[in-house]
């Protein structure tokens, strides 16, 4: 679905859905401002999001089932669940599911001690409760043929659905067709909304400030732990859940290696990878700094080098134009041509939201362009084991005049 369809949809009223949590404020500006769509920020038992975001997404989904000629989408509690209904109830062995039809109202399946905490929480007014001597899965194929009574047809499994549930349903539906749903999440998903962007920024804002106040504190003799611990409270103080990858030393040269390293020693490398969690969305930013009185030559010159290299991926990101396998070519040929590109041993990048590695990855071999909405990071890093590795990784989101860095970028050394 292209944008503009999506933005289109968007328009549907709360009433087309029943959409209903309680005690939420109603958003009364327009797009232009992106927090008028936010509530409580800051909470972690309510969605954030007004009921308005929930309508133009269950809007969208129906839009973009119509657009593949699907019949219904089926997901139980996920991410995807979550951006939809704005709640994740969690996955347990009693099944609760939305049903999501092409045209219609949607309905959620779930314990019938569970009907009063999905319709307080999520935005699904319709909840039909189960009780728990009966089989879910034929409430759940009552709603499919309650909602298209006539025939068969197709439908779209959440792509985390376990095989289980998979096995479950295509035993009740027998000859319903089953197919991925993740064409269907994944389009929408990936073009962030104004307020998801704000939300990304906020989160970008506490992680920042807890790398700078962990490095504050840093001194010999602690361990990678002991610092790994210290950055989630200061995530924590700041109000957000978080934490990361912390990497002393020959440590650093493992991608994603730690807490297992060496105590803390002056002259040396540190390495901290991390992110924490507002409303929902995630920040994903890599800082790696010198230990000491004065870095190495050759810690210079990688670290320098990789800043070139975010450099070029960042100017060459053009809006429907530039394809994710040339921001990773891009970054990957100034590292090469300084002499470093074996060590350079993963994707460039990836997509950043509701999960901390989502679509788009910048990686060769993909060759969607690049949007107006998309968010994700550009990671170059260099790791030469025995000795040390670098990576600097900044969050990023593609305008319709280029790229923007919403994260504040390390100066050159």
């Amino acid at each position: 679905m292209e944008r503009r369809e999506f933005l289109t949809v968007g328009g549907a009223t709360i009433a087309d859905f029943g959409l209903r949590i309680a005690d939420w404020p109603h958003a009364t500006s327009g797009p232009t401002n992106p927090q008028s769509a936010i509530a409580n920020p800051q909470s972690t038992q309510e969605p954030s999001l007004s009921p308005e975001v929930f309508a133009r997404r269950l809007a969208g989904a129906q839009a973009e089932l119509q657009r593949r000629k699907l019949d219904f989408l089926i997901a139980t509690p996920s991410t995807n669940y979550e951006y939809l209904t704005g709640y994740n109830p969690g996955r347990s062995e009693r099944l609760i599911a939305i049903v999501l039809p092409a045209s219609g109202k949607p309905v959620v399946v779930c314990p019938s001690f569970e009907v009063e905490r999905i319709k307080r929480h999520g935005a699904i007014a319709d909840a039909r409760g189960w009780e728990e001597q009966q089989n879910p899965y034929t409430l759940a194929k009552d709603v499919v043929r309650e909602l298209k009574p006539r025939g068969n047809g197709v439908i779209a499994l959440e792509s985390t659905t376990t095989y289980g549930v998979y096995l479950a349903l295509l035993e009740e539906l027998g000859g319903w067709k089953f197919v991925d749903g993740a064409p269907v999440t994944e389009r929408l998903r990936i073009i962030k909304a104004p307020e998801e962007v704000a939300l990304i920024r906020r989160a970008i804002e506490i992680t920042e400030a807890a790398i700078a106040a962990t490095f504050a504190q840093l001194a010999a003799g602690v361990t990678e732990r002991d610092v790994a611990q210290l950055l989630s409270r200061q995530m924590e103080q700041r109000g957000a859940p978080g934490g990361g990858l912390v990497q002393f030393g020959p440590s650093s040269a493992l991608p994603h290696g730690g807490p297992a390293g060496p105590k803390l020693a002056r002259e040396s490398v540190v390495l901290i990878d991390c992110g924490c969690r507002v409303s929902g969305y995630e920040s994903d930013i890599t800082r790696t700094i010198w230990f000491g009185d004065s870095p190495a030559p050759e810690f210079k010159q990688v670290f320098n080098l990789l800043h070139d290299a975010q450099t070029a991926a960042m100017q060459l990101g053009k809006p429907l134009y530039t394809q994710c396998q040339e921001m990773d070519r891009a970054a990957r040929k100034v590292i090469s041509d300084g002499g470093y590109g074996r060590f350079f041993t993963h994707r460039l990048g990836h997509g950043l939201g509701m999960d901390g590695h989502e679509v788009p990855y910048l990686v060769e071999g993909n060759d969607t362009r690049l949007e107006p909405g998309m968010v994700f990071t550009i990671e170059p890093g260099i790791y030469q084991l025995g000795k040390f590795g670098v990576r600097i990784e900044d969050d990023c989101l593609m305008t319709d005049q280029g790229v923007e860095v919403l994260s504040h970028r390390p100066p050159k050394l």
